[in-house]
């Protein structure tokens, strides 16, 4: 049985990886989806007949406005929103400038907040809002100080938000992403020695000794997107092959 039927999801970042994957996961699970990126062309690559593409920048609050008027012009509502557009730069500290701090920080946490805002007049009750967050926000890593933080960010949101729309019984969850193999590792700013490097270190923490596929990611998304979870709420679903938990 689809969890999903006559449900109406907005995923953005949707036209490659994790997003991607959930707005297939989602469309197969019987919802209408509505997918936003920056790439024209991998948009118009992910479009199927349960999935739509539009081109929008979540740094662009007119772009934003543009996505959920169109949804409600065509659906009536939301059902389903899935916070997922976000990039990573990593370096120390003392290599990061301001200009890559506002770039991370306007994408993965100013982006994520004026998604919300303007989803939420068109979001009808009983709606669900999944963040993609990051075992980065609860755990220290080197080099990744702009990243971690953004990702705080939004895991923040999860818990603040929650009890402010509990009245229209909108539930707010985050998805504790550890390491999915996705394009993400390829855009770190990072020399490819070192991201294999990185990669190599960051497996042997994790409990399962492999990494995650967007597949798996796009299962759990589903889990919170439907009645399944209907008691989850301001929650933070670990979705990161057991790297929390993996001591000494």
């Amino acid at each position: 049985m689809s969890k999903l039927n006559n449900k109406v999801a907005v995923v953005t970042g949707g036209n490659s990886g994790i997003g991607l994957a959930v707005a297939q996961e989602f469309a197969s699970q019987g919802a209408k989806v509505i997918i936003t990126g920056r790439n024209e062309e991998r948009l118009e690559a992910a479009q199927t007949e349960n999935i739509a593409g539009i081109q929008a920048d979540v740094r662009n609050a007119d772009a934003l406005a543009q996505v959920f008027n169109h949804v409600k012009a065509e659906h009536g509502g939301l059902d389903i929103l899935f916070v997922n557009a976000g990039i990573a730069r990593m370096g120390p500290i003392e290599m990061m400038t301001e200009e890559v701090f506002d770039e991370v920080m306007n994408i993965n946490f100013k982006g994520a907040y004026f998604t919300i805002q303007e989803a939420l007049p068109i979001m009808r009750e009983g709606g669900t809002i999944i963040l993609n967050g990051s075992v980065n926000a609860l755990v220290g890593f080197a080099n990744a100080s702009v990243y971690s933080a953004s990702k705080a960010a939004v895991h923040s949101l999860a818990r603040t938000l929650s009890p402010e729309f509990a009245d229209r019984k909108i539930r707010v969850n985050t998805l504790n992403i550890g390491p999915v193999n996705t394009p993400l590792y390829g855009k770190l700013g990072l020399p490819q020695e070192a991201v294999e490097q990185f990669a190599g270190t960051v497996m042997e923490k994790l409990t399962v000794k492999r990494f995650g596929t967007p597949e798996e990611i796009a299962k759990a998304a589903v889990f919170l997107a439907s009645d399944d979870s209907s008691f989850v709420v301001g929650a933070e679903l670990a979705t990161d092959g057991g790297m929390l938990i993996n001591g000494l």
